[in-house]
Order: C-alpha cells, then structure tokens, then sequence
C-alpha cells in the first residue's frame, strides 16, 4: 500500500486549495452541501482556477518555494470563493442574463438562489412579515434571521405583535382575539409551525 499513499499525497496536495476554497464557499452560501464526488469536483475546479491566477503572479523567484506558492494558491482560491459567493448571493450572473436590454442576452428565466423560499427572502429584506402559524395565529414583525429553508430552521422575530381578528362590523372577536405584544420581545418561531409568510414594506406596516 505504500505506493497508494505515495500517490494520493501528491493528489491531496494539489487539491488543497480547492478543499479549503470549497468550505470557505459553503460556509457563505446557502446551497445544500455536495455528496462526496460532488466536492472533489468542487475542489477541482477551484484547484484550477486558482491555479491559473497563481501561474500569472511572479512566483518564479527563488525566494518563493514549493511550500509558499501553496500558500498562495490557497489564499487565491478563498478569494475566489468569496467572489463567487457574493455574486451569487446578489443573484449577478443570472440577473444579468435575466434581465440585460439586449434581447439575445436574455437566456434564462432562472436566480442563482437555491430556491424560491431563498429568493422571495432575499427580495424582501426591508420588509415587516406576517408568519401565518398553525391554529389560525398570526404573529407580525421584523425578521432579524429567517431559515435558509422552508422545511429547517427557525425565524427570530423581533418587534412583535400578535394580530388580533376582526370580524365584518370592525370589532375584535373575543373568542379568537391576540394579546398584542410589547415590541421589545423577539420570538423564536420553528419554521414547521409556519403555514404562510406574508411580507409588508415598511410603508404598509
């Protein structure tokens, strides 16, 4: 087995940027984390590119050895993720090829978000919601952290109101009336009890 382990050093070496890369950009998005082959891959394309930016740099010098362009390439290859992430964070590539004013450009209808629960958030950030919950309860406030899913996680609401009802002549029911909250409270909401999420801008709230 020895030349097995003499082979795979080598491999694992050249792979390290793009290992670190591919976590520094998992850890910034919200994609859901590839299966095993699915990170070599990952790894090897950012190995690439990170490489090929490094090969442009003056690192031929004597003073830089093997150990220290790994380095390099390393620090290349986070930068690069951190790049990529922020783009499509911010849905660029695609709103470019979305909504650009010349027609033939204008090749997908797609975001760069993971999912539509991921996109409607990332439109709304300076609006009050409205979580919809199981029993017919509605809480209202402001979403300091919502879940990156609709199936996991947790919204942190803060400034919160319970929403009392009202029936057809304008008074509350009393049967079914909410307890307004003073807004100094923040809930914690299990995304599993949330049946809609309604979005107000500031205006309307």
């Amino acid at each position: 087995m020895a030349w097995a382990s003499s082979a795979i050093v080598p491999v694992l070496t050249f792979l390290l940027p793009g290992f670190v890369a591919g976590a520094v950009f998992l850890s910034l998005t919200s994609r859901p984390n590839p299966n095993a082959l699915g990170l070599v891959v990952q790894a090897l394309i950012f190995t690439i590119l990170g490489q090929s930016i490094t090969e442009v740099l003056p690192l031929d010098g004597e003073g830089w050895s093997e150990g220290w362009q790994t380095l390099i390439s390393i620090g290349v290859s986070v930068v690069l993720a951190v790049v990529i992430a922020f783009a499509l964070n911010h849905d660029l590539p695609h709103r470019f090829l979305r909504q650009n004013k010349i027609e033939w450009l204008k090749i997908t209808r797609e975001t760069a978000y993971p999912s539509e629960w991921y996109s409607a958030f990332s439109h709304n950030t300076d609006c009050y919601v409205v979580l919809h919950l199981k029993g017919e309860r509605r809480l209202y406030g402001w979403p300091e952290e919502w879940p990156s899913r609709p199936d996991h996680g947790h919204f942190r609401i803060s400034k919160a109101e319970w929403l009392a009802d009202w029936d057809n002549a304008g008074q509350e029911k009393a049967d079914n009336a909410n307890t307004v909250v003073a807004r100094e409270v923040s809930f914690l909401i299990p995304v599993s009890d949330v049946e809609m999420v309604e979005f107000l801008s500031q205006n309307e709230s």
